[in-house]
């Protein structure tokens, strides 16, 4: 599909992986709009691309849905949907002097990275489906979600991060399954170690990725969020993906710590 004169929205946009995939989008003629919860960021990036800022909070339906109304009021038809904001936490299920993960954390990461992405995915792909087909295969648009590779190999402490990636690629095929009635194409990827501002800079910064990215077999280094949203981009692109996950990760395979 080529995005050149549609609409797409990008949660987690201000930032990293969904920044890049802004970038991306815009560089090939898409109007984006950045939901996000940075409104400084979030502000000036839309500025920069000439697309629309929408301040999202994803586990909420009435701010997603503002968001999906806004790239739907752009003018152009809504094509795209990449599901990209998140959070992380780190905490045993049961840590130092017997102590229980915290419920609240858990339900937290939850709400945000699972239910968060199954709000504007199924918020957005409905207002995808109200336009016209594209093409004689009766395409109208795609969803790309980000999950983890730590859906599938979660470390120690990651129950949370990784129950709710884990979530994201469960559902990668029933809803292409349920959105294909609508021609709606949805994939997952799953990236491994990326380096984004998240990391911060200098020395220390630099030593720590460099001890981050000593598993990955080749490239020996971190992923590029720009390789991320080449990707993503190549999902759009390529028709005949559909209710798939990818991992993106060099080859790494996650240990236990």
């Amino acid at each position: 599909m080529d995005v050149n004169g549609v609409s797409a929205v990008v949660s987690g946009g201000a930032s990293g992986l969904g920044e890049a995939c802004a970038r991306e989008l815009a560089a090939k003629g898409a109007k984006v709009v950045i939901a996000d919860l940075n409104e400084d960021k979030g502000k000036a990036l839309a500025d920069e691309l000439g697309g629309v800022f929408v301040k999202t909070d994803v586990s909420d339906e009435t701010s997603v849905a503002a968001a999906v109304q806004a790239a739907v009021d752009s003018g152009a038809p809504l094509r795209v949907i990449i599901n990209s904001a998140g959070i992380g936490w780190a905490t045993r299920t049961v840590g130092k002097g017997n102590v229980p993960h915290p419920l609240d954390s858990f339900q937290k990461v939850i709400q945000v990275n699972l239910v968060g992405t199954f709000n504007l995915m199924r918020l957005g792909a409905a207002a995808i489906g109200a336009t016209e087909p594209i093409d004689g295969d009766g395409l109208r648009g795609v969803v790309i979600n980000t999950a983890s590779v730590a859906a599938l190999e979660g470390q120690t402490g990651q129950v949370a991060y990784s129950a709710s990636k884990g979530g994201i690629v469960g559902m990668t095929l029933p809803a292409a399954r349920d959105l294909a009635a609508i021609g709606v194409r949805v994939n997952t990827i799953c990236p491994g170690i990326i380096d984004t501002p998240i990391y911060g800079e200098g020395e220390a910064a630099d030593a720590f990725k460099a001890k981050l990215s000593d598993p990955v077999p080749f490239p020996k280094r971190m992923g590029k969020a720009s390789e991320f949203a080449h990707l993503a981009q190549a999902l759009i692109e390529n028709d005949y993906m559909n209710g798939e996950t990818i991992r993106f990760d060099g080859g790494i395979r996650f240990q236990p710590k």
